[in-house]
């Protein structure tokens, strides 16, 4: 009895050997994966050695001053108020061109020379004008001689005394139509003392300045109505921006603006706008203002493109620096930490540029930290991980 009672324990202590097996067998098929290995799959995160995470810069978004700006497209221009278009007040032909484009020239420097048929007529004019003067005035002289010596009544004197006064009306007449036509009074007094006719007319430039356009040839016949040179002074130049009328309530005269120039990549110019249009261009419904630009070494040439910043009011915002963006589809990402070497992407709002930060308008809780530096290098190893991890 007692051997049958030993077998029956031992039969006994087999089957609950071979339940317990299958159970924990059962229970092994059916036990999902453990949590960190569906962590690893997730193509947002990444976990990194602790060597490469001390080599990223990670912080929290900082508070800053920031000031608001609006950026738009601008070139640069002549001053207005500086150029002179130069041309002949009296017709006549181009015997000498004198100067050419990009040449600097001074106030009073020829241009060129014309011979003006209209010019030696109004000199004849007044040659002849001045000579019957002064015939008028020899006569009016002897016929006062006269009588006082009751040789010549006064009714004599008197006609006399009036054509001197209407000789002495011709010439001065004459004397203000060739000043009209550009002769100063020293050549004018020279006429009158040579009596010698001059057909030739410089053109003289009326400031000194550079010539921009030379629009006449040797030889042409030009009229007083057109225009033959043009000359700036490009010690001040304008820079001119179209602003969008949506954003043109916040111009003001006066307002900080910045300057940059693509050609001159080191230089971001710091100025004030000195205009602002009072009315919308209805074609292309934008605002234009303008900055003066000082241009003392002529560095900044006229329709230069530019980039024109208005800066406004500072305020505090919070910011992150442009090397903790990561841009993926149109959207904007930065890496949170989550643990000491573990980091997820998340997508963020992001405003305005603030130098080489940009404000950060929401996507990241007060607290946390991100990678400040080093997110674009994290996220190329993150694909990769992503494309192994598919294989």
């Amino acid at each position: 009895m007692k051997t049958v009672k030993r077998t029956s324990s031992l039969a006994s202590c087999a089957l609950a050997s071979v339940a317990v097996l299958f159970a924990a067998t059962g229970c092994q098929k059916d036990t999902p994966a453990p949590a960190a290995a569906k962590a690893e799959q997730d193509p947002t995160a990444i976990t990194v050695s602790a060597e490469l995470a001390k080599q990223l810069s990670i912080g929290e978004p900082r508070m800053q001053d920031v000031a608001g700006s609006l950026q738009v497209a601008a070139r640069v221009d002549t001053d207005a108020s500086r150029i002179a278009r130069i041309g002949s007040p009296v017709a006549g032909r181009i015997i000498k061109l004198l100067v050419l484009e990009g040449q600097y020239v001074h106030q009073g420097g020829a241009l060129a020379t014309l011979h003006s048929t209209d010019l030696s007529d109004t000199q004849f004019s007044f040659v002849k004008a001045t000579s019957q003067e002064k015939l008028a005035e020899q006569a009016t002289l002897r016929a006062e001689q006269l009588v006082k010596a009751d040789v010549m009544g006064l009714a004599e004197l008197e006609r006399r005394r009036a054509e001197l006064l209407q000789a002495s009306t011709e010439a001065s007449a004459f004397r203000t139509q060739l000043g009209g036509l550009g002769m100063s009074d020293a050549a004018i007094h020279r006429l009158e003392s040579t009596r010698k006719l001059n057909a030739d007319y410089p053109i003289l430039s009326t400031i000194s300045g550079t010539v921009l356009e030379r629009k006449v040839t040797l030889g042409q016949i030009i009229q007083p109505a057109e225009i033959a040179f043009m000359v700036a002074d490009l010690s001040n130049v304008w820079v001119i921006a179209e602003v969008p009328e949506e954003s043109s309530g916040r111009l003001r005269k006066g307002m900080d603006v910045t300057v940059r120039i693509p050609a001159l990549p080191d230089q971001d110019i710091r100025g004030k706008l000195s205009y602002v249009s009072p009315i919308v261009d209805p074609i292309t419904r934008t605002v234009q203002v303008r900055m003066d630009l000082p241009n003392p070494h002529g560095i900044f040439k006229p329709a230069m493109l530019a980039g024109l910043t208005f800066l406004d009011a500072t305020e505090r915002k919070t910011t992150i620096p442009a090397t903790a963006v990561v841009r993926e589809e149109n959207k904007d990402f930065v890496f949170v930490q989550i643990e000491p070497t573990k980091f997820r992407l998340r997508e963020v709002s992001l405003g305005m540029e603030s130098g080489d930060n940009r404000v950060l308008e929401s996507g990241v809780s007060p607290g946390e930290k991100i990678v400040l530096d080093g997110a674009f290098h994290l996220n190329n190893q993150r694909k990769q991980n992503a494309i192994k991890g598919g294989e």
